[in-house]
């Protein structure tokens, strides 16, 4: 497991952030603001944003799962814990730290759609470009990345690596083989 290079520094994310929490903040004034944050790589991305939104805000928190063990998604999800508060009528906003192939929030949004939220939205602080996937609305959107593997800030490679405090682009397998 070696990091090819940087790809966002922890500073960088930080200020993203920031950003992405003041129009939250902004968006959500008068509203009663429910965060979910998809287990377990978006733990650190919903901390970290939450420090920055300057409302009172609730937190809940599922784990969904369509990786297994890999570095591609299979396209089944799975629901490994669901949310501990009824949404309905609720301003629901998914905190999520990447978007890749989209299967898996894609599901993730018409389970929780068919609960009546007030609203629902998304926000992600990864979004790989050039990988097909549904059409998704992403509300607020961190950084737009190639479609490489990536780990660190929440981002695991086999439940490791997830402590890194910036986002790191992971060496090639044959790449590592030869190292």
């Amino acid at each position: 497991m070696k990091i090819d290079r940087v790809l966002i520094s922890e500073e960088e994310i930080d200020e993203k952030l920031a950003e992405m929490g003041r129009a939250i903040s902004r968006d959500y004034a008068d509203k009663n603001l429910l965060l979910v944050g998809v287990l377990k790589g978006a733990f650190m991305v919903m901390a970290d944003l939450a420090r920055h939104i300057d409302i009172p805000v609730e937190f809940d928190f599922m784990a969904v799962s369509s990786y297994g063990g890999t570095k591609k998604s299979s396209g089944v999800v799975r629901i490994l814990k669901d949310l501990d508060e009824e949404i309905s009528g609720r301003h629901v906003l998914i905190v999520e730290d990447i978007l890749d192939t989209g299967l898996t929030l894609h599901y993730l949004i018409r389970n929780l759609q068919v609960r009546q939220p007030a609203s629902l939205a998304l926000a992600a602080l990864l979004i790989k470009d050039d990988v097909e996937r549904p059409d998704l609305d992403v509300k607020y959107e961190g950084f737009h990345i190639p479609p490489e593997f990536v780990v660190g800030y929440g981002l695991d490679y086999e439940e490791k690596l997830r402590n890194l405090p910036y986002i790191g682009v992971m060496v090639a397998d044959d790449e590592a083989e030869d190292a």
